[in-house]
Formats: structure tokens, sequence, C-alpha cells
């Protein structure tokens, strides 16, 4: 379960260019499990009609402060009292005046005005109005109240100009939300370091040995952990994505430079959940030049030495004696032979076993939960999920051990 299932979000959407790009939110919003009231302005209306808003949510849409409402709707007081969020997007200058000001005069206004649910403001508009004083001083009104401000992107704007005021892409608007949702959770005030993707070993200037690592089940715990509330370092490997909004994110390249983020890293952390996938070994000699093929040689012998073991040697690191650790363990055979070995030989707490010829780069894998209680076998499902259940577990071990 993630932080938007069965939420009720107020999208507040303003009459701005970007209204068009909205419609997407409020579908990813559903599809995340949200229940989406959309109140649009009148403004809004001029660029995207209510039916689309309609036909995304499958709820009515909402323009009028004054419209009659039917059984025990009671307007504006409802969508504020019910809400546990609300955002506006696009955020235009003439709503962001508005509600710094408190005024109430359209729906939007009146529900921001009466609710107690957090605000998520995302400003698009030209460059010009939006690094107006007046502006930035009507959102840092709004932000000492409390509301989250997502900064605008730079780029080309609708009128052909280039500068700041782009409507950031709706994976951000997401991850904003989602970080605010979880500014009260279980794992507030707690830091959680999570490692992802593989390590590459350099050869020569061209070539690396690594594997196949994708990163999504380290992603996806970052997510989780965020939905909880914690302030998340994400250390990860080369990967082709970027990272979740609101992460502190520490990319490296090798096991080695991994291990040294990590050991960095872990003192002030109240858990480590290891998902990265380090190579076991190095090339002892790293060439300055491509290696080139000789034509008289069919065969090339590698040289490799091996590559410290980055749980295992934190078990006496200094001001970590308290650290909840998670390790993984992706393996070809014997799967909870390996893990419970792996379990006792590093000091976890818990380890995260699964088929390394299913789960690597799928979007969903099975797993298996082992401590020294016994073990949980997950079905297959989507990572995401999985990712919940394993930080749900952080969450436990955090309250037994009397951390949180």
């Amino acid at each position: 379960m993630t932080a938007l299932e069965n939420q009720q979000i107020v999208l507040g959407v303003c009459g701005g260019i970007a209204a068009y790009k909205v419609a997407d939110l409020a579908s990813k919003l559903v599809q995340a499990g949200a229940q989406v009231d959309v109140i649009m302005t009148a403004a809004a209306q001029r660029f995207v009609t209510p039916l689309t808003f309609a036909a995304l949510t499958h709820r009515p849409v909402r323009t009028d402060l004054y419209a009659d409402w039917l059984g025990d709707e009671t307007g504006h007081v409802a969508l504020a009292r019910t809400a546990a969020a609300v955002v506006v997007a696009p955020a235009t200058a003439n709503t962001i005046a508005r509600l710094a000001l408190g005024l109430s005069d359209d729906l939007l206004a009146a529900v921001a005005l009466a609710t107690t649910a957090p605000l998520l403001l995302v400003p698009a508009m030209e460059p010009h109005m939006y690094q107006h004083p007046a502006t930035q001083a009507h959102l840092a009104t709004l932000r000492e109240r409390g509301a989250l401000i997502l900064e605008p992107g730079h780029g080309r704007l609708a009128s052909g100009a280039h500068g700041v005021g782009r409507l950031p892409e709706t994976s951000e608007i997401l991850g904003a939300l989602r970080n605010l949702l979880g500014r009260t959770g279980p794992l507030a005030g707690r830091r959680i370091v999570i490692t992802a993707g593989g390590t590459q070993e350099p050869l020569d200037p061209v070539r690396y040995i690594g594997n196949r690592s994708s990163g999504q089940m380290g992603w996806a715990l970052a997510e989780a952990a965020l939905d909880l509330g914690a302030a998340v370092t994400l250390i990860h490997g080369p990967v082709l994505r970027p990272p979740p909004y609101g992460v502190t994110a520490v990319a490296v390249g090798t096991t080695r430079e991994l291990e040294e983020a990590v050991r960095a890293a872990v003192p002030s952390a109240a858990a480590l959940v290891m998902a990265a996938a380090p190579a076991d070994y190095r090339p002892a000699e790293v060439a300055t030049q491509k290696i080139k093929k000789a034509p008289d040689q069919d065969r090339f012998t590698l040289s490799l030495v091996k590559n410290p073991d980055i749980l295992a040697g934190l078990r006496d690191l200094p001001g970590t004696e308290h650290l909840v650790r998670v390790g993984f363990a992706a393996e070809t055979e014997g799967l909870l032979a390996h893990a419970r070995s792996k379990l006792a030989a590093k000091g976890l707490d818990l380890i995260v076993a699964n088929d390394a010829t299913s789960s690597i780069g799928a979007a969903e894998s099975s797993a298996i939960l082992v401590d020294v209680a016994g073990s949980e076998e997950l079905p297959v499902q989507p990572k995401a999920r999985t990712a919940g259940q394993i930080m749900a577990r952080v969450v436990d071990l955090l309250r037994r051990n009397g951390h949180l």
C-alpha cells in the first residue's frame, strides 16, 4: 500500500496553458488508488473542459462555490474536511496571490481556507510573473504557513520564451505529494539509508564487469520509506532513471565507492537496507588504454581480486550499534540455506531472499523475508508492494529495539 491508496485528494486546476498536463496527473492519482475531487477555476475551464477530468476521475468536477450539492454534501466544507491533501496545479500567479491573502470568493480558495489538510502548490507561469517580487512574497507567505511549494522547471514555455516557469513532470508532482502525506508517518525524524542498482568494475576505459541489476527494488524501497516519513539517503550505482523526489541521492560507480558512501552515511541512520548488487570481484589491474583483440589470441585470461563485503564490514563500525540492517540474497539455487547463512555471517536483522533468475530487471517478483525467528514467503507481486512490506518490517524492528 502506497501513501496515495484510499486517500482523498482535492486537485485544484487553475487557468494556465499547463492545465492540459494536469489531466495526466489526475489519471496517475486514480491509478495509484486515490479518490480525486477536481475543482476547476473559471479560467481553467477556458483551457480544459470539466468533462476531461470527470472522465479520468469518475467523479463530478466542482466548478461553482454556490452550486447545488446533493444528499449529505455540504459544499466546500465537506471537501475541506475530508481531504487528505490539497494540490493546486498549475498554481497561477492570480491563485497564489488569492491564497496568500486568504480570499474565499471561489470554491478552490474557500476549500484551501477551510481545510486543515496539507497544501501542495505547483506554480507554472511566465518567468517574469513567477520571479516578480509580489509572486515571490506570496509564495514565501504560503511556505511559512506550511505549504509545500514545488518549484517550476526551466525550459521552453508556451510563449516560445525560455526560462523558469514550466510545470514539473507528473512523476515529480506525485513524489512531492507522497512526501507531503508522509510527513507524519512512523519514520518521521529518522534517516534510512538505501542502496540500489549494480556496480561497475572498470576493465579498461570502455569496458567494465557488472550485472543486470536495474535498481527497481531500491527505488521502490526509497519511495516506501518516504511514504513513512523517513529522510532517505539513496546510494545508487549507474541507473537510467532520476532519483525519487525528496531523497538525498549519492551516485557511485564501483563497489569500493559504494562501501565508502555507505560507511559515511550509516552512523547518522536508523536503518540500512542494502538492496544494491555490488560486484563480488574486480579486475586486479585496470588497463589505461582500450584492450585490443589480438588476431592470434583465441582466449583472454582475466585476473580478479575480491571486493570488500560491505555489510560484514559494518559489524564493528563505531556509531552503528543500534543500526537496523537489512540485506538481500539473490540466488539461483539453495535460496533459504544461503539466506540463513548470510543472515548470521553478516549480523543482519532481516534478509530478503529472491530468485535471481526471475527478479533481476522484472517489475514483479516473489521474495522470502528471513530473520532469526523464521521466514515469511511473499507472493509474486509488484516490487512496490514488496518494498512496502519490507519497510513495514523495518518499522517493527525499530519499535522492537526501542528506537521509535
